[in-house]
């Protein structure tokens, strides 16, 4: 699966699972420890986890298992690394606090994510 599908994917299934603020970054010109991030916001630890859960579930059908997953046990801000693509998942005043946005949105690089805009509509 290319991995701009598979960073749209991610998104798409926190949308469909109601995360908000998502945004997906291709941030491979940026760093070498990945090629795509995806960010999303859940309202509380236990929907955070709950998302966390649900793109373990969909990687694993993918036939893809994390490097390394961090934080799912406080559900503030839980970390994902899929080696090419790395999910964040945060409480939203962790998200604030960090605005991981910030470091890696330069401007140019967020892929289009089409049912944001339908939402917004």
């Amino acid at each position: 699966m290319a991995q701009d599908t598979l960073a749209f994917d991610v998104a798409s299934l926190l949308y469909d699972k109601k995360a908000k603020d998502i945004v997906a970054l291709d941030v491979a010109h940026l760093t070498v420890l990945t090629e795509h991030l995806v960010i999303a916001t859940g309202h509380n630890p236990i929907q955070v986890r709950a998302l966390s859960d649900h793109v373990d579930e969909f990687m694993m059908k993918q036939g893809l298992e994390p490097r390394r997953v961090e934080g799912r046990n406080d559900g503030n801000w839980i970390v994902m690394d899929y080696n090419k693509l790395i999910v964040h998942l945060f409480k939203a005043d962790a998200r604030a606090f960090y605005r991981l946005e910030r470091l890696w949105d330069d401007g140019q690089n967020r892929l289009n994510l089409p049912f944001l805009q339908e939402a917004e509509t």
